[in-house]
């Protein structure tokens, strides 16, 4: 069990400590993928991405963003940190899918994948709230770190 960092040797939860860590520029990004059946894509296209409730893509932005400043109060072992920067890109794949990008930083001793993961994630279930009236058959695909740099392991997909 000494291998997962946020166990102690008796094998409970506990926060890691940061404390003896140097203050590094962290960077994360992290993707979601949407599949909308496809007359909830036509009807979307038809008007530009809104809705009744609004502009779908426009209001996963800002609950993307919030979703990410809101990370260590939903993760409950996640350190709390002021971000630097969060930035959301959504846009359409070649599939017709919905793709989420969701960029943040920070100057500090630990990293910011998850709340990088929490904003695409947040981003992705307004998405599917906002377009649930047209099919219950959304599907969020996939949610996965794309890349990490500043902490002891820099990570990127390829």
């Amino acid at each position: 069990m000494s291998d997962f960092t946020h166990l102690n040797k008796n094998g409970q939860p506990v926060i890691v400590d940061v404390g003896n860590k140097e203050i590094t520029h962290r960077k994360a990004v992290a993707r979601a993928i949407i599949s909308l059946p496809e007359n909830v894509l036509e009807a979307l296209k038809k008007d530009d991405f809104k809705t009744k409730k609004g502009s779908v893509f426009q209001i996963a932005i800002i609950a993307g963003i919030m979703g990410a400043k809101k990370t260590s109060d939903l993760i409950p072992l996640c350190h709390p940190i002021g971000l630097d920067n969060c930035n959301l890109q959504i846009e359409l794949n070649e599939k017709n899918e919905i793709v989420i990008e969701c960029a943040t930083s920070v100057e500090a001793k630990t990293g910011v994948e998850m709340e990088a993961l929490t904003g695409a994630s947040t981003a992705a279930l307004t998405i599917y709230d906002m377009c649930k009236a047209f099919s219950h058959d959304i599907i969020i695909k996939e949610i996965k770190l794309i890349e990490k740099s500043g902490g002891k392991n820099d990570f990127r997909r390829t």
